[in-house]
């Protein structure tokens, strides 16, 4: 068998001459010919400083996965401008070719991904779910790490092995999954720091230290540090290996190891342009070789650039591997994350009895944590939203870093499993970013067919004191018109019972469930099923029958309890029929060409009326559901909802100032009927 060093550095050369190809070329993409402008692009374009480095780390972990004993190295790349490298990689091992035939491994393949490059046939230029190593989407900078331990935790057999560089580690995420590792000693996580002295722009943190210095900085966080220099050469091919699996040896025996890559930014690339040095600079982030059409010195470089990767060596004539490439590529094999576990889905709706928070929510909790693939996490505030109970179960973690914790819960739901998010509603914005780049992903061919992302938000500003109200992040949610999007908006316990056993077991979804821990009021449970099954039911008890003369809305707990007390003092007051829908879906607002349970034409006039006036309830802001009602109701409609109060007031002040009362419902509705009138 050939020595693993020479196979690691053929699949080396080959993934990283495959990124240039893709940057600069058009065609002659083997150099069969002399280079000239024509088969050059005019505008190259395209990440090259992290190339050398992620494309030595996916070497290495390709040939090493199986070893030993089986256990398969998962890689995950979080640098969204690795998107070049997994292509190439994926391109020269031909899983580029399973997923898009026209980029067959040979000469004509390659040949269409460097004209296709950036714009690569529904796959784009950066990181994707669809190739080895994509299971994480890159461009949240920082949630690798984070990501991989929740996808490694309780799972035997495999090793999440995060490809970060050091300006990814001066992230807040990044900086605190260090010591989160020690609340998570079952998932086997093994970190390549890809260290090349140099964010984008400037000179990293990580990289202006030594040796010894980095060894302290993560020896502190409780990671032994192992520091391997790569210049290229085979002996570091053959030091790089014998670190990896030692380093594989110490993450089995849960002794937490980083494994830190000391290289040169832009190695491998041209060392200088006109003069100017390049290697170890800032300049090598993207290429420096941006006119190879109009500038000689570009072209001359970019041929000796490609050629130093000896292409003839690597490639026959038909540009399909030969020699030690063809031997590397046949031992090549991608740890990959688990497919969904197969779980029954439930088949009743689940609200019970419950009439506490408390035992809504613990109750639906405990039933899917009885089936050993649930994972439940919070900022250090179980105790504070009433489910103390279950801090101590197995599979409940408390982390006060929100973005921390999302990660972990998208890398444990992207390995096939289930679970849910809980925190306060005013600390969600701090979700937003990393929420939007999920749901990006999950849209993707490779992502989807994975349990649901599940937030469970309490303790919003309507209970809370100045500092914590912000409903900021369903705003946010509702605004992308994503049709995986719930916001969901149960009226007591019982119904938030319901719809949290039903994200539970959903699919493909992010479920943002809003309810309170202080709701006690009990509404009566004859509506639930319809409110399950189509997102809304009329409250008949509060409702008057036939047409009415206004609609109310409710959209969450406290909505529900003001237009409780409020439609009686509205019929007496104003002399009109009322009618009250519950809302425990918000997105049935929404259009349905946009939104999958959208209300049509026909179902707005069967739930609210062919011609009444409509005011909405809603805990969150007004512009969210203005947002999804896109003046597609063609009648005089109001929202009382959240605005941002001047400065501390107390609950019985915020709702009076914010019209959530009985006094500002039955000025609301005086106003809206009198707007019929004109209107008629």
């Amino acid at each position: 068998m050939p020595d693993s060093a020479l196979l690691a550095d053929a699949l080396w050369r080959a993934i990283c001459y495959a990124s240039v190809c893709q940057i600069h070329l058009r065609d002659n993409v083997l150099l069969r010919r002399r280079l000239t402008t024509r088969h050059v692009k005019e505008r190259p374009s395209g990440h090259w400083g992290t190339v050398p480095g992620t494309a030595w780390a996916l070497s290495h972990l390709a040939l090493a996965t199986g070893r030993p004993d089986g256990v398969d190295l998962v890689p995950l790349l979080g640098a969204g401008h690795a998107g070049v490298v997994q292509l190439s990689a994926a391109w020269v091992t031909g899983e580029l070719g399973r997923v898009r035939p026209r980029f067959s491994p040979d000469a004509e393949g390659l040949r269409q991904l460097a004209r296709s490059f950036p714009d690569v046939e529904g796959i784009g230029a950066e990181v994707h779910p669809a190739l080895p190593a994509g299971a994480f989407l890159g461009g949240r900078i920082g949630g690798c790490l984070a990501f991989a331990q929740g996808a490694a935790l309780d799972s035997p057999g495999r090793i999440v092995v995060p490809v970060i560089g050091d300006g990814e580690c001066e992230t807040p995420t990044t900086a605190a999954s260090w010591p989160a590792q020690r609340l998570l000693p079952h998932a086997p996580v093994l970190p390549l720091v890809h260290v090349n002295g140099f964010r984008m722009a400037a000179r990293s943190l990580l990289g202006a230290m030594d040796d010894d210095t980095l060894r302290s900085y993560f020896g502190g966080f409780g990671w032994e540090a192992q520091v391997v220099h790569i210049t290229g050469s085979l002996a570091d091919h053959t030091a790089f290996g014998a670190a990896l699996g030692n380093a594989v040896e110490s993450t089995l025996d849960r002794r937490p190891t980083a494994l830190v890559m000391r290289c040169v930014k832009g190695w491998s690339g041209p060392a200088s342009l006109a003069g100017r040095g390049l290697l170890g600079t800032p300049e090598l982030h993207k290429t420096p070789l941006i006119s190879p059409r109009t500038e000689p010195e570009h072209l001359t470089q970019l041929a000796l650039w490609l050629a130093s990767y000896r292409p003839a060596d690597l490639f026959d004539e038909k540009g399909r591997p030969k020699g030690m490439l063809a031997e590397a590529v046949a031992e090549t094999r991608w740890g990959s994350l688990p497919s969904p576990l197969p779980m029954p889905r439930s088949t009743t709706v689940s609200g019970g009895r419950a009439t506490t928070f408390t035992d809504a929510v613990a109750g639906v909790v405990r039933k899917h944590g009885a089936h050993g693939d649930f994972l439940l996490v919070s900022p250090d505030e179980l105790a504070s939203n009433r489910l103390a109970e279950l801090a101590d179960e197995p599979w409940a973690h408390e982390l006060l870093a929100e973005e921390v914790l999302l990660e972990w819960l998208a890398g444990w739901t992207a390995s096939g499993r289930r679970g849910v998010l809980v925190s306060y509603e005013a600390f969600a914005p701090l979700f937003t970013s990393g929420l939007v780049g999920h749901i990006k992903q999950r849209r993707l061919v490779g992502a989807q067919g994975r349990p649901s992302l599940n937030l469970l938000l309490t303790s919003y500003g309507w209970h809370n004191v100045h500092t914590h109200g912000d409903p900021s992040l369903a705003t946010a949610l509702l605004a992308l018109c994503a049709p995986a999007v719930r916001v969901l908006t149960p009226a007591d316990p019982a119904r938030a019972a319901t719809v949290l056993d039903d994200a539970f077991d959903s699919f493909d979804r992010v479920n943002l469930v809003v309810a309170g821990k202080h709701s006690r009021t009990v509404h009566p449970a004859d509506p639930i099923a319809e409110e399950h099954q189509r997102g809304l039911a009329m409250w008949a008890h509060l409702s008057d029958e036939g047409e009415p003369d206004l609609t109310v809305i409710t959209a969450g707990d406290i909505p529900a309890a003001v237009a409780t007390d409020a439609v009686g003092h509205v019929r007496h007051r104003h002399r009109c029929r009322v009618r009250v829908v519950n809302l425990l879906d918000l997105t049935v607002l929404g259009d349905p060409s946009l939104w999958p349970r959208g209300l049509n034409a026909q179902e707005i006039d069967h739930y609210l009326g062919a011609h009444a006036p409509v005011l909405v309830l809603t805990l969150g802001h007004p512009a969210a559901v203005w947002g999804l009602l896109a003046g597609r109701l063609r009648r005089p409609v109001d929202v009382i909802g959240w605005h941002e109060p001047a400065g501390p007031l107390s609950q019985e002040r915020l709702a009076r100032t914010l019209g959530m009362d009985r006094a500002g419902v039955a000025r609301a509705a005086g106003v809206l009927l009198a707007a019929r009138e004109v209107v008629r």
